[in-house]
């Protein structure tokens, strides 16, 4: 199951550095997410799954915690959820304003937006 995991992960962060790889800024965004969920799902393996044992102990039983899922990566997981729904929302409503503003998200065009002389006196 662990290799399934493993390959699917990878499929995310191919399609994610693809669409950050794109001038349209909605895309970026998209990868952005997609990239977020990689990296929780990554996590989320780094942790180990198993099924066969229970995730806890019975009060008076004993049992190897070489079996157990670790606590730590599920703590960091709930961490990467909230950050990168605070990262989603701070975007969303950015790309709205740069739309509401110059009426594209292409990167491309958003650079005529500036003026050109802004950048003489630094050569």
């Amino acid at each position: 199951m662990t290799p399934l995991f493993c390959w699917m992960i990878g499929g995310l962060f191919a399609i994610s550095i693809y669409l950050l790889l794109s001038k349209q800024l909605l895309r970026w965004l998209f990868g952005i997410v997609i990239l977020s969920s990689a990296t929780t799902l990554l996590i989320f393996i780094a942790g180990r799954l198993n099924a066969l044992s229970p995730p806890f102990i019975g009060i008076g039983k004993v049992a190897s915690f070489a079996h157990l899922a670790n606590p730590l990566s599920q703590a960091l997981i709930l961490t990467a959820i909230v950050i990168g729904f605070g990262l989603l929302a701070f975007s969303w409503v950015l790309l709205r304003k740069v739309w509401s503003k110059f009426n594209t998200l292409d990167s491309d065009q958003l650079r005529l937006a500036e003026p050109p002389d802004r950048y003489e006196d630094i050569e």
